[in-house]
Order: C-alpha cells, then sequence, then structure tokens
C-alpha cells in the first residue's frame, strides 16, 4: 500500500508552483490519497449488476472527484475576491487575458484534489472494472461459452462466477485493469504538459522579471499573514470595548488586557475603505512604481483598478 502511494505520488510535482503552494496542494492530494484509498476499502462495494455497473463504477470516480472540485473552488479566495469584484465594480476593468488567468488560477487550484482522486482511481482499477466487465464482447474471450452473457461478465467484479469461468474472469480483470491504468498514465501525462505549457505562457506574458514576481508574492504573503494577524487583534479590542461598555467591566486574561492597553483602538474602518480593498487585484505601476496589491494602492492613494497608459497590468496568481 505504502509503495502503491508513493509511486503514485510523483505527478504532484506538476502543480509546485511555490513553496506556500507546493505544501497546500502536497496536503490536498495526500488527502485526497487518503480518502480514496479508505473509501476504495471500506465504501466501494461493485453491485455486479447489469445497468448498474456502469452508473455506480462512473459514479464512484465522478461524483467525488466534482465535490473535490466544487470544494476547491470554494476555498479558494480568488473566488470570493471574483465575486466581490463583480458586485461591487462589475468587469469592466479586467482585459480579456486577465480574465483568463484568473480562471486558470481558481480552476487549477482547485483540479488538484479532484485531479487526484481521478488517476489514483484509475491506477487502482476498481471502480473501471466494475464498470465496463459486463461490456466485454464474449467473442473476444477465447472459447468463452455461448450461453453465458453480460450479466455473468458483470459479475466478473464480485468473483461470483461458476468454476469454469475463472480464468476467463482473470483475463477480463486483467485486460480492464490495463486499460484503466493506461488512461490513469495518459491523464498524468496531459496534465503534465498542460501545466508545463501554462507555466511558459505565464512567464512569457508577465511584463515582471523572475526576482520581482518572486518580491511580489513574498510581498502578498506578509501582507494577508500581516493583515489577518492584525485584524484578529484589532476585533478583539473593539469586542473589548463594546461589551465594556454595555456591562461596565470586561472580564480579559493577561495578554487581552495587554494588547488593550498597547493598541488602542478608536473606531472602525468605514465601508468605502474594505471595498477599496476587496476584489481581485490587477497589477498596475504608477508613474514607473509598482504597486503590489489593493492595499498597498489604497495606502498610496491611487484610484481605480484598470491599466495606465502607462502601467502594465498582469493578473495576481500567487497565493
Amino acid at each position: 500500500m505504502a509503495a502503491f502511494i508513493a509511486e503514485n505520488f510523483r505527478f504532484l510535482s506538476l502543480f509546485f508552483k511555490s513553496k506556500d503552494v507546493m505544501i497546500f496542494n502536497g496536503l490536498v492530494a495526500l488527502g485526497t490519497v487518503g480518502s480514496e484509498e479508505l473509501f476504495s476499502v471500506v465504501a466501494f462495494h461493485c453491485p455486479c449488476s447489469p445497468a448498474r455497473n456502469y452508473i455506480y463504477g462512473l459514479a464512484a470516480i465522478g461524483v467525488p472527484a466534482l465535490a473535490l472540485f466544487l470544494i476547491g473552488v470554494i476555498w479558494n479566495n480568488h473566488t470570493w475576491n471574483l465575486v466581490a469584484e463583480c458586485h461591487k465594480r462589475g468587469t469592466k476593468n479586467f482585459s480579456a487575458a486577465a480574465t483568463f488567468l484568473l480562471f486558470g488560477s481558481i480552476m487549477g487550484r482547485a483540479c488538484v484534489a479532484p485531479i487526484t482522486w481521478s488517476v489514483i482511481s484509475l491506477l487502482r482499477g476498481e471502480a473501471y472494472i466494475c464498470a465496463l466487465s459486463e461490456f466485454v464482447k464474449p467473442s473476444s474471450l477465447d472459447k468463452f461459452p455461448a450461453e453465458y452473457g453480460a450479466e455473468v461478465l458483470a459479475k466478473f467484479p464480485c468473483r461470483d462466477v461458476p468454476a469454469n469461468l475463472t480464468k476467463f474472469r482473470d483475463e477480463v480483470t486483467r485486460r480492464l485493469r490495463y486499460e484503466s491504468q493506461l488512461f490513469g498514465w495518459l491523464l498524468i501525462g496531459i496534465v503534465a504538459v498542460l501545466v508545463f505549457l501554462t507555466k511558459c505562457l505565464k512567464h512569457c506574458c508577465s511584463p515582471l522579471s523572475y526576482r520581482q514576481e518572486a518580491y511580489w508574492a513574498q510581498y502578498r504573503s506578509n501582507e494577508d499573514k500581516l493583515f489577518r494577524r492584525t485584524a484578529e487583534v484589532h476585533s478583539r479590542i473593539l469586542a473589548a470595548k463594546n461589551v465594556k461598555q454595555f456591562f461596565g467591566f470586561v472580564a480579559l486574561d493577561k495578554e487581552e488586557k495587554e494588547l488593550v492597553q498597547e493598541f488602542p483602538v478608536e473606531g472602525v474602518q468605514p465601508s468605502p475603505q474594505w471595498n477599496a480593498i476587496t476584489g481581485v487585484y490587477i497589477y498596475r505601476e504608477n508613474k514607473g512604481f509598482p504597486l503590489y496589491s489593493r492595499l498597498h494602492k489604497w495606502a498610496k492613494g491611487v484610484e481605480g483598478n484598470g491599466p495606465t497608459p502607462e502601467g502594465h497590468e498582469l493578473l495576481f496568481l500567487a497565493s
């Protein structure tokens, strides 16, 4: 089992774009592999019945993959930035290239788990064998008894067959497992080529140097961490002030008392400020100086999100 999982983990390198993304994608794929193995051992039971095998086998591969894809879309911050952008400002500031890159970023990240699920399912072969065993032509099996048809072939995945059909069951299983694993390796190859071409296209179309893109990713990562940390402290202090005003006192632990004393909070940010720093960010330069985020633009007092005559446009893709 361990060797099998390790062998099929090689294709995860296709999705590694940065250290943070590598860790994230690795954890997603690891959880997906574990879930697929648990599902195969505990939950997958081929009905071994004509017409039902095909539906059940395809559902075992496709439905979890679809669910994982939707979860990936929901968990992606770019999804909700896009929703906020469309709700507040529409898509008038988006070029065709920026829109393509944005959806490519969302879809690419969301596809890690479903592709992992599909590849592992195909390499294992059980769902594929269950789905297609009844469609094997008896004429393709040497000396297959004429009195048996699709109903018996559908029972091959369950090994519930007459003794004289054991060798045919083994041949059908071996043939279908070969096809399933072939499709699995082809899927890995196709994904590898697509990721390579996308990576090349991204760097060729980028107006930034490799080092500046790396700095941009570091800045956005640090900004996000500091923003979340500061927002958590700010909301805690504001909540403490409001609770104290209602009750006349507030029960704080030592750490919270130190925070209240060290960081006085006078009020809350107005909605226009929140709207200004929320949404999809299109890379801009103001008079030759880069603006790395919506928060950076707001701090510099720059309005708008579209490209300027002296500027460049590039959709932010780093996480």
